[in-house]
């Protein structure tokens, strides 16, 4: 359950480019499960809009006037540790955003400012990450491939499928529709993929273990631009 009811989610923006901060919020506003309920141009406004408490899920810009985003997020969760992080970048920094999944006590997203055109891109990232989802870009999703010697490069071509459209947010029933299976196909496939991850069922969520293992062992050639 989010915000003021059961089907509103709550979101903050924080975008010092007036233009896309507007349109991002005039994309969220369009879906009736979400609610922008503050909207800042820098961290400093940031720190009085976006109280404990008050909103479930806040999309970051990294690069900002007064300091860093990724900073920002980490101090917003210290202080509200139920709030869902998503990245927006022009940049690669998935170093940086790696980095806070560690400790992060709720994983985070990184959506390129480009998938912010795309309306269905950042309204379902946003829904997933209010769901303790992880969601990584479309196109970096698309663009990575398993490091060798890791445990992601055990994989099958069809495990792998599955499981870079999972990062990008989608459910079983939107990776069975991409890849053209059965859901129940995708579903073994997932758990095939536990399996090789070493996730078992102790984990509070294998879906968003095996994402971070995902993103912990790929690598990218390319950033959209």
């Amino acid at each position: 359950m989010f915000g003021m009811s059961s089907n509103t989610i709550r979101v903050g923006v924080l975008e010092d480019e007036g233009l896309i901060r507007g349109m991002v919020t005039r994309s969220l506003e369009s879906d009736p499960r979400l609610s922008v309920v503050a909207a800042a141009s820098d961290i400093n406004e940031a720190r009085l809009l976006f109280a404990a408490g008050t909103i479930d899920v806040a999309v970051v810009d990294v690069n900002l006037p007064d300091g860093n985003g990724v900073a920002f997020g980490v101090e917003l969760q210290e202080r509200d540790p139920s709030v869902a992080i998503i990245l927006l970048s022009t940049e690669d920094v998935m170093g940086m955003f790696n980095s806070v999944q560690a400790t992060a006590p709720k994983p985070w997203s990184y959506l390129s400012k480009r998938s912010t055109f795309a309306d269905n891109v950042l309204i379902s990232a946003v829904a997933a990450a209010a769901e303790g989802g992880v969601v990584i870009d479309p196109y970096l999703a698309q663009q990575s491939e398993a490091r060798a010697g890791t445990v992601l490069a055990q994989l099958s071509s069809a495990q792998y499928q599955v499981l870079q459209a999972v990062a990008e947010g989608l459910s079983n029933h939107g990776v069975a529709a991409r890849l053209g299976l059965t859901v129940r196909s995708v579903e073994s496939h997932l758990q095939a993929i536990y399996r090789t991850l070493g996730i078992d069922e102790s984990d509070l969520n294998r879906r968003v273990a095996a994402v971070l293992a995902f993103i912990e062992q790929t690598g990218r050639s390319s950033w959209p631009r």
